[in-house]
């Protein structure tokens, strides 16, 4: 699927990270090791977001460069369980009403084949880890936001309850973060595979899903969504919900992991 002329490039921040594109239009943009404090402690951010820790991300991985669309996954599902699917641009806005088990079935699809091809390496699709998330989303920053330490220019970056319209919009229309990656910041919140856990003490130290303990019918979402207001849009920011749980305001990013 060719990019859509009103979808902002990044090539100039991705220049020197591999890329590739997927037959149903996905692109992806590989993210390298390196360590960064993850969460936040200081006045004001939500109890759950501490105590901040240093993690390391040991293997590399891939990330999709824009959320889900509802084109995405109407190839592969057949179906569209999104709320705002009127006008012709809808295929662009991502796709939201899906719960977590819709995700992972999603994916299951995708790599009906074992394994897929990119680069010359082999690999396959999964929803990111927690660390990943913010690992990709922070992008080497530590403020609150990728852009900057206050929410002055929020909209540039992200859509939130402040310049949505309230509705969802496309992706790929706001400024991406340092690593060209976009929406972040808004527009729908993304299923992460962690199980909840009301803070991060004993929290893994690596990139690997924290799937001991916490609450088992609780998924980790990150990112705000074009309801939230800034604090939620925060690169640390963090909620939850049943993995049975849908809303217009709720979707996914995918990742892609060589094997």
């Amino acid at each position: 699927m060719a990019r859509h002329s009103a979808l902002r490039s990044s090539d100039s921040m991705t220049a020197d990270r591999p890329t590739f594109t997927t037959a149903t239009g996905g692109q992806f943009v590989l993210i390298e090791p390196g360590t960064f404090a993850m969460g936040c402690d200081s006045h004001g951010a939500s109890p759950c977001e501490s105590p901040i820790r240093e993690v390391e991300i040991s293997e590399p991985y891939f990330i999709a460069m824009r959320p889900v669309t509802q084109a995405e996954w109407v190839l592969t599902m057949k179906s569209n369980p999104s709320k705002f699917t009127v006008g012709l641009e809808s295929g662009l806005r991502p796709v939201e009403s899906i719960s977590w088990f819709e995700c992972i079935e999603y994916i299951a699809h995708l790599n009906e084949n074992g394994v897929s091809e990119y680069l010359g390496i082999d690999g396959r699709f999964r929803l990111p880890s927690e660390a990943e998330w913010e690992y990709a989303a922070r992008a080497g920053t530590s403020s609150p936001w990728s852009f900057e330490g206050s929410d002055r220019n929020l909209s540039e970056h992200g859509w939130h309850a402040g310049n949505s319209a309230a509705t969802t919009q496309m992706v790929g229309q706001k400024t991406a973060n340092p690593w060209g990656i976009f929406d972040f910041h808004g527009l729908v919140r993304e299923w992460c595979l962690d199980l909840w856990h009301d803070d991060y003490l004993g929290a893994p130290t690596d990139q690997s899903p924290w799937l001991e303990g916490g609450i088992s019918n609780l998924r980790v979402h990150r990112g705000g969504s074009w309801f939230h207001e800034s604090f939620s849009t925060r690169s640390s920011a963090r909620s939850k919900s049943s993995a049975t749980h849908t809303s217009d305001g709720l979707g996914l990013r995918l990742v892609w992991a060589p094997i």
